[in-house]
């Protein structure tokens, strides 16, 4: 919980917390229930799901304060049309090297897309760095996140190849996976907050850092 204070602190928009039983960083509900209250108002509260059931999905919401929803599997157009009724913040992980692709994206109606290349056998980013000038395109037509690979060393050049609305980061400031180093932390914003005036001239602003 201090850990995503100081996050909040510093400046990030967000905080994941994951329920995907299978990562290293999964959180139980009283852990998130705890997190979620401590943080203030002004920064999100996403729940990281992996085909998870709509029912499923509200349990977390509604047990846990979240304020948002990252979906990162085969989710349904349908079950994302549900949660957005619910007025939730809606973010559908997509990806370059494996489905649901971004060709893919017509099919659904997020608040928002979290791309990254899909290696590794986990559904996130795994660590892995990647061609971010791969979503440039994407980010011409849709609000989405870049993620993947993603830490204080890479970021500006990053996020200059591609243009996201977001970035998204969890093992690139860690000690250990769900353990951040708050050092890290704060070079990583420090360092997107330096790209911010080449954003004004493509007419987009950097608005949201997420920390898993």
């Amino acid at each position: 919980m201090d850990e995503a204070l100081k996050c909040a602190e510093l400046g990030a928009n967000a905080i994941g917390l994951i329920f995907y039983h299978k990562s290293p960083r999964f959180i139980s509900d009283t852990r998130a229930h705890e997190i979620c209250k401590a943080l203030p108002d002004s920064v999100g509260k996403i729940g990281v799901f992996v085909d998870e059931t709509f029912d499923g999905i509200m349990e977390k919401v509604l047990g846990c304060g979240l304020t948002g929803i990252q979906l990162h599997g085969m989710e349904t157009p349908e079950l994302i049309d549900g949660l957005i009724r619910e007025n939730l913040l809606v973010i559908k992980g997509l990806f370059v090297q494996k489905e649901p692709n971004i060709s893919r994206v017509s099919l659904y109606k997020a608040s928002a897309y979290l791309v990254e290349c899909g290696k590794g056998k986990l559904p996130g980013g795994n660590a892995m760095t990647w061609d971010w000038s791969q979503a440039f395109d994407f980010g011409k037509k849709y609000p989405f996140i870049l993620a993947g690979g993603l830490d204080p060393t890479n970021v500006v050049q990053a996020v200059n190849q591609c243009f996201p609305d977001a970035v998204d980061v969890s093992s690139g400031v860690e000690i250990s996976p769900g353990q951040k180093n708050i050092q890290k932390v704060k070079d990583f914003i420090s360092a997107i907050h330096s790209v911010s005036g080449k954003y004004m001239l493509h007419k987009k602003k950097l608005r949201n850092i997420f920390c898993a």
